[in-house]
Formats: structure tokens, C-alpha cells, sequence
């Protein structure tokens, strides 16, 4: 059915066309790695709802995954076999090589599903490769009956191979006569070779001696001077040779034709087949030029009411009331497109060695409905619009836009442009007229709402997702008129498009931002110190066209440019003025802008180092801790232990005052090396004495000092610091290493202590010494059970341990006779709370008739 040319899908094919659409695919097409996805990315379709759009670019998204971890798709053996199974379809023959890249593609495609589903985090390519029936039967098939050289096996058929092995046969027979005529007439051949003319085996025989060989002559020699014999002994032997070797084709034949049947059966599948590798094809192509294009997958936002939005934005300015705010819903979404560069650029750049791409950046807000771009020529307004079609068209192809994240735009239905010169002589069109008729036929594809007389009733009506781009806007006429068109063109598309860009050089259009909120100035930037234009976007303030300057740059006699300067209007000149004071405003803010950002980078660095340095701190006072933990619990099992062999020498001796005497001084040796409370306290820093010139601290005024002149009887100093010199006592300084003076009431004190100490130790060396409590074993630390039962042995055993708290120990005497008694009392020992342990004592002391236990 044909395709009828309408003015919406004509100025669509043209859209395509002015944004270099086909040369993008070719560049896309590169990545392909079958030539079924080089032919869909070169004829790659524009979506036509957001679903499907939805679809492709999450295959575009798993496909980017399986890249970046460097585990992609393989698609090796993959062919397009697409018109292969048409013309089985149609009950053609299929050659051998035809039937052998069949089963090549059956196996890729198995392999590609097996690659598939080993994947994690792919479900849409998973479901893709679920539709895939690659018939392993068919294929192994296949390879059973063509071998590798595309021939038909003689394992084909039995009656094939039976065939080929009488056609080896009898060509021996022919070969064994025909040697045998060469050795006879050797020198009538030519030469000694036997080869084939019309399927038939001859001898090339000299023209002269031909009757030295009779047989039937079947070619010659370009020359004349070789003639092709085949001679009469084996002329039956070749007919016999050309009856089976048709006999060879004819069963060849069938086999390739029930092949091509099962081909033939399977098609749908095949199709399907192909259809799903072409798209696990483009989709790894796509992703594999995002990746290379540095680009991020684009997120599509709802603009179909930010006329409400941006009502909710006014009516949270006016009325701060918490009513309004829950009302009305928060659609603040806009069009974020940040560090945006024309993927064309990036491609001549890296491979055409083209100049450096300047990326732009697009934030337009939700109640803006058109931008007008202003600036000088060859600055890059046309470049701006091109970028942004084509960012659109990329998006809703499902591939990655060249944009830095977070890159969010609408889904435009329809994008158009009107972009370049439509003059053409054929057609009778200037520019003007070329300009008007295509922009006709972009309205003509947008349709016709009902007109409105303001924007307040365009919020009534739906609005179309429309993208239009029109480049230089108005041009091509007399400049009243068309300024005049171009703002009533501008007006017209704010109610009827979702976003309308425009380039102008007209002034009055500058001016519709401030009459019409729904439009927004952006311009091209122009540097007045190299007089050249940056391809920067700046977004707000309009910018100048600066075309006496751009034609003097471009070779115009200065002269002529001089006197032009004459002509121009002064308003025009206070005008650009103050848009040069904007743009330099601009420029100033930018770079303090980018210093500020660029301090914040430094000071999240170093809180960064600030963290990790804390972190270690507290690590290496955690790693501290626990070695002091692992010291200290080391000695008090080492402390412990000495106890315990001391309680034991003691329990095991006579129990005199004497042993008890160096038991008690042991002990203290061992708290003494143990516990902190006993350690000696550090001693003082020795005090020193301030001389005239030595430096001092104040520490109660929080300053340093000289001292001026020495302490005097009253213990009283000069000191100065800075321009102030100040009396201080001696015991309100101290030196710079935290030494204090020694005063008289301290030497004092001091000697009255060191009297006292020399006295008590006269009285304590004079003193009788006195025994301390040793814990030995006694009446009261002991208890005797010996003939008790075990229920009233724990009874008893368990007031002993009460009472015997204060001694630390307990001896229980329960004998030996069956060990049913001690037993029971160890089990009771094991469990009760008091008892730290227990253990049998020595055989001095009773052995296995007596237990020990230690208290808690």
C-alpha cells in the first residue's frame, strides 16, 4: 500500500533531514555487529508513542549495564538470512551455502540467548531473548547433510553415498586407461595430464599427431596446437560417468530441497528470530555509541500542565497560605539538559579532526512556552537549535543524550524545524517564500485548536507536545513587516506547541519577554577582546548581532564599516550598551561563581582528610585500649597465680608467725608491683629559680613574661610583657616548661614532712611487729562431712561457704570410701554462685579425702 505524502509526515521527513538525522544512523550504524543491525540503525525509526520509546531505551539501559561491565553481547555467526526464508517460502531451492548460513545463525542465536540469561539485572533483554527458537534439530540437520565446502555429504542419503562411491570407482577405471595411453604415446600428448572438457575426461594431444590417438575431439587450444581427445576405449566409460553424475545432482537436489521444505516450515520462528537479534543488535549499538559519546540516559518529564505550575508558583508567592499549597499540585518539572554538545560535532572532532566541541546548557523552565535566541552571526544559534532536535530525536529513539545528568525533557509527539534556505530557482521560491511555505506546513502538522483571543483561555485546551525550531524567524523580508510576522508567528506557537526555540535578529522580539512570561531571551555569547563569539549560551539578557564587527572580521573593507557605524540609530547603540553591561555583569558573576565552587571543593576535601585523619585517631585509641586491656588483664592472671602459689607453700608448711610474716611481705611485693594505687606517684619537676632576663608564664593572666629583676625577700618579682611591666609573687609564675619556683613555705613544708616521715619510721622500727591474717586453714574455714548424706552435705557445705567468705577458701572433708559423697559435693561446687573453682587438696593435707574450694 503506498505511503501518501501529508504535510505532517513530509515536514517530519524534511525535520529529519535539516537536523542530519541519516548521518547520525551512519555514525550509529558503525557500532552494529551484524548487517541486520547496520541496516536498522541506517534506517533507525522515530517511536510514535512514548511506550514504545519506554521499551527501547530500557533495552538501550541493560545493553549500556552489560558494556560497562564489560560483559557484551556476542553476535558472531549471526547472518541476514531474512531473504533466504523468503525464498523458501516461495518453494525455491536453497544453495548449500545458503542452508550453512542458516545453521551458523541458529547456533549464534542460541549462544546470544546463553549469553543472555547468564546476566543479572536484564530482565527486557531477558524477555527478548526468551522469544528466540533457534531448532537445534534443524541445524544439526543441516550440518549432517552439507559439509564445510557448502557441498552435499555422501551421509546424506544412503543412495547418494552409494552413488558417489561407483562414480569413484569408474573414474579409477578411466583414469588406469588413460595413464596407460599417456606412458604408450608420450610423445604424442602435449603434455602428461588428464583433464575435463564438457564433464567428459580427455588428453591434450598434439594437432599433428591427432591420429596417433583415435577418439572424439571435444576442444582445442586458443592456438590450434592442442587438441582435447577423448579416445575410443573410454568413451562408454565417461557416458556411464555422466549418467551418474546427473543421477549425483538429481538426489544432491533432493536433499537440499527437503531441507529447504523444513526451512520453509519454521519461517515465522526464523522471522522472529531475526527480528529479535536486529534488536538486541541496535540496542548494544546504541549503547555502545552512548558509551563512546560520553552520554547519559534521558528522563522524560510531563510539561502538559506547567501553565498550572506555573499558577501554583504565583499563588505561593501572593497568598503564603497553607490552603493553597495543598490544592494545588507541585508540577514543577523542567527541562534540564546540562553540558549539551551536538553528538555530529563530537563525532568531526574525533574523527575529522574538527575544532573542539563547546557544550551548551538548556534549563527552561515549565511556563516557558518559547525562547528567542539572539546574537551575532556564525555564533552559533543555528548549532544551538540542531542540538536540541537532535537531543530530542535521540531520546525518543530510546538512545543516551550527549548531556551531562541529570538530562530531563518532555516526549515531544512531533518535533519541527525550519532551519537553512528553501530558495530554489526550479520552484520560483526566495527565501522568504521558501521560509513561509515550510513553516505552513509545520502548522498545518500541529492542527488547529480553537483560536483564542489570550493566553489565559489556552489553558482550556490540551496542549500538543510539539517541538518547533525555526531558524532565523521572519528573515528574508522587509525588516518591519517581518519582525511583525515573526512576533505574531511567536504568539500563535505559545498556544499551540509545547516549546517553540527561535533565532531572531529582530530587536522587537527581545522585548516579548517582558510583556509575556510564557517567553523567555537566551543569546549567544561574543567576546569583545578577541571580537570573536564563544558558542557560549547565556540564558536571560538578549544578545547583540554585532554584525559591523563580525563583517570587519570577515574581511569587509573597515571603511565601509566605519561609515556604516555612522548609520546606526543611537537608541540601537545605548541598547547594545546596556546588553554589553549585562553580559560583562554576567561574566563577573560566572567567575565568582566558579571561584566559590571551586572553594567548595576544596573545603569538602579537606573535611574529607579531616574525617579520615578523626577516624584513624579513633581507631588507633580503640587499638590502644584494647592493648591496655590485654596488659592489664595479663597482670592480673600474672598476679593471681603468684597468690595462689604463695596460699599454697603456706598450706602445704607448718603455719608458724614466720612463714605468715614473709607470705604477708610477698604479697605486698606483688600489689606493689601490680596495683597503680601503690606505684609511687611521679615526682615534681624540681623547682627552679627565675633570673634577671629569663622568659616566664603568668598563668592566671594567660601571658608570657621577662623577668626584669629577681625575687626579693617578699618573694615578689617585675616582670614585663609587652609595653607593661607588673609586680607578681613568686608562686603565681612558672617557667616555660611548667616548672614552679620553690617559696619559702614550701621548702618549709617540704622539711617538715621529711621530719615527720624519719620519725615514724624511728617509732615503727621501735614498735613490736604484729602477725596480719593469714588465710590458713582453721576450724572456721573448714567443715567435716565424712558419713553425711549427699542431700544434707550440700545443706551443710552451702552455710560453710557463707561463713566462710571473709577467709576466701573452704575446706570440706568428706573421705574417700566410694566417691559417691565427694561427687556429689563437686556437682553442688560446679553450680553454685560463690565457688570460683575447686580442686582436691594435696596428699598432705587429705588428697582425694578432702576438697578446696575458692570463693568468688
Amino acid at each position: 500500500m503506498p505511503i501518501t505524502n501529508t504535510p505532517s509526515t513530509l515536514i517530519q521527513a524534511e525535520t529529519l533531514e535539516l537536523l542530519e538525522w541519516p548521518r547520525l544512523c551512519q555514525h550509529l550504524a558503525t557500532f552494529a555487529a551484524t548487517k541486520l543491525g547496520v541496516a536498522a540503525a541506517l534506517n533507525l525509526q522515530i517511536p510514535e508513542t512514548q511506550a514504545l520509546t519506554a521499551e527501547l531505551l530500557a533495552h538501550t539501559q541493560e545493553a549500556y549495564q552489560l558494556e560497562s561491565r564489560q560483559s557484551g553481547l556476542n553476535f558472531e555467526g549471526i547472518q541476514d538470512i531474512g531473504s533466504f526464508l523468503k525464498r523458501a517460502e516461495l518453494q525455491g531451492l536453497l544453495s548449500g551455502e545458503e542452508l550453512l548460513s542458516i545453521a551458523t545463525t541458529l547456533a549464534g542465536a542460541r549462544q546470544l540467548r546463553r549469553i543472555v540469561d547468564s546476566q543479572p539485572d536484564v530482565p527486557t533483554l531477558k524477555e527478548l531473548a526468551a522469544q528466540l527458537r533457534t531448532y537445534p534439530e534443524l541445524e544439526q540437520e543441516i550440518h549432517r547433510c552439507i559439509d564445510d565446502r557448502a557441498q552435499v555429504a555422501d551421509r546424506a542419503t544412503p543412495k547418494l553415498g552409494g552413488i558417489r562411491t561407483q562414480m569413484r570407482q569408474l573414474r579409477d577405471r578411466i583414469y588406469q586407461i588413460l595413464q596407460g595411453i599417456l606412458q604408450r604415446q608420450s610423445n604424442a600428448v602435449q603434455e602428461q595430464l588428464i583433464t575435463q572438457r564438457n564433464d567428459r575426461f580427455v588428453l591434450p594431444v598434439k594437432a599433428p599427431q591427432k591420429d596417433a590417438i583415435p577418439g572424439i575431439v571435444h576442444d582445442s587450444s586458443v592456438s590450434g596446437a592442442t587438441l582435447y581427445v577423448e579416445p575410443h576405449s573410454t568413451v562408454n566409460l565417461n557416458n556411464q560417468m555422466r549418467q551418474l553424475l546427473r543421477q549425483e545432482q538429481a538426489e544432491a537436489e533432493a536433499v537440499r530441497r527437503a531441507l529447504t521444505e523444513q526451512v520453509a516450515a519454521v519461517k515465522p520462528d526464523l522471522d522472529r528470530l531475526l527480528t529479535v537479534v536486529t534488536t538486541l543488535d541496535l540496542a548494544t549499538a546504541k549503547a555502545r555509541y552512548s558509551f563512546w559519546l560520553e552520554a547519559n540516559s534521558p528522563k522524560f518529564i510531563d510539561l502538559e500542565n506547567r501553565e498550572l505550575a506555573a499558577k501554583n508558583e504565583t499563588i505561593e508567592n501572593e497568598e503564603n497560605s497553607e490552603t493553597s499549597q495543598l490544592e494545588i499540585p507541585n508540577l514543577r518539572s523542567q527541562i534540564t539538559l546540562r553540558q549539551l554538545r551536538h553528538p555530529l560535532l563530537v563525532w568531526q572532532q574525533q574523527y575529522e579532526q574538527g575544532f573542539p566541541v563547546v557544550p551548551i546548557d538548556l534549563t527552561i523552565h515549565p511556563h516557558i512556552r518559547v525562547v528567542a535566541i539572539t546574537g551575532p552571526n556564525t555564533g552559533g544559534k543555528t548549532v544551538t537549535l540542531k542540538t536540541l532536535g537532535l537531543a530530542a530525536l535521540m531520546a525518543k529513539a530510546g538512545m543516551f543524550v550527549a548531556a551531562r545528568e541529570p538530562v530531563e525533557l518532555p516526549w515531544f509527539d512531533n518535533i519541527l524545524a525550519d532551519i537553512g534556505d528553501e530558495q530554489s530557482l526550479q520552484q520560483s521560491l526566495s527565501t522568504f517564500s521558501g521560509h513561509i511555505r515550510r513553516i505552513s506546513r509545520i502548522l498545518e502538522a500541529l492542527g488547529n485548536p480553537p483560536a483564542t483571543d489570550n493566553s489565559e483561555n489556552s489553558h482550556q485546551f490540551p496542549i500538543p507536545k510539539s517541538l518547533v525550531l525555526l531558524d532565523e524567524v521572519g528573515a528574508g523580508t522587509d525588516p518591519s513587516e517581518g519582525s511583525a510576522l515573526a512576533i505574531a508567528l511567536l504568539q500563535y506557537l505559545a498556544v499551540h506547541s509545547l516549546l517553540t526555540v527561535a533565532t531572531t535578529h529582530f530587536g522587537e522580539l527581545k522585548a516579548l519577554k517582558y510583556q509575556d512570561e510564557r517567553f523567555e531571551n537566551a543569546s549567544v555569547e561574543f567576546d569583545d577582546s578577541s571580537m570573536q563569539p564563544t558558542y557560549r549560551l547565556l540564558w536571560g539578557i538578549p544578545g547583540r548581532s554585532n554584525a559591523l564587527t563580525i563583517a570587519k572580521r570577515l574581511g569587509l573593507l573597515s571603511e565601509i564599516v566605519e561609515e556604516a557605524k555612522t548609520y546606526v540609530g543611537g537608541a540601537s547603540v545605548d541598547v547594545n550598551q546596556v546588553i554589553a553591561g549585562l553580559e560583562a555583569q554576567r561574566r563577573k558573576q560566572e567567575t565568582k561563581a566558579k571561584e566559590a565552587t571551586k572553594l567548595l571543593q576544596q573545603t569538602e576535601q579537606l573535611h574529607r582528610e579531616v574525617s579520615q585523619k578523626a577516624a584513624a585517631l579513633q581507631e588507633r585509641e580503640r587499638e590502644l585500649k584494647i592493648a591496655q586491656e590485654v596488659a592489664v588483664n595479663k597482670a592480673i592472671d600474672s598476679a593471681k597465680s603468684e597468690i595462689a602459689q604463695i596460699i599454697r607453700r603456706l598450706q602445704s608448711g607448718d603455719q608458724t608467725a614466720q612463714n605468715a610474716q614473709q607470705a604477708t611481705e610477698t604479697l605486698n611485693q606483688i600489689a606493689q608491683k601490680h596495683l597503680p594505687s601503690r606505684k609511687q606517684p611521679a615526682k615534681p619537676k624540681p623547682g627552679f629559680q627565675p633570673k634577671v632576663g629569663d622568659r616566664i608564664r603568668i598563668p592566671n593572666l594567660g601571658q608570657t613574661a621577662e623577668v626584669l629583676s629577681g625575687p626579693d625577700s617578699n618573694e615578689e618579682l617585675t616582670v614585663r610583657f609587652g609595653i607593661m611591666k607588673m609586680t607578681v609573687k613568686l608562686a603565681e609564675i612558672e617557667s616555660l616548661d611548667g616548672q614552679k619556683p620553690e617559696t619559702k613555705a614550701q621548702t618549709a613544708k617540704i622539711a617538715a614532712q621529711a621530719l615527720a616521715t624519719a620519725k615514724a619510721k624511728q617509732a615503727e622500727s621501735q614498735a613490736p611487729k604484729s602477725h596480719p591474717q593469714i588465710a590458713i586453714r582453721t576450724d572456721k574455714n573448714s567443715i567435716d562431712l565424712r558419713g553425711a548424706r549427699v542431700s544434707d552435705a550440700e545443706i551443710e557445705v552451702d552455710r560453710a561457704l557463707a561463713k566462710a567468705v571473709e577467709y576466701g577458701v573452704l575446706w570440706i572433708i568428706h573421705g574417700k570410701g566410694t566417691g559417691q559423697l565427694r561427687r556429689g559435693i563437686h556437682e553442688f561446687l560446679a553450680s553454685h554462685p560463690q565457688v570460683a573453682r575447686y580442686e582436691l587438696a594435696d596428699r598432705k593435707e587429705g588428697g582425694a579425702g578432702v576438697t578446696i574450694a575458692y570463693l568468688n
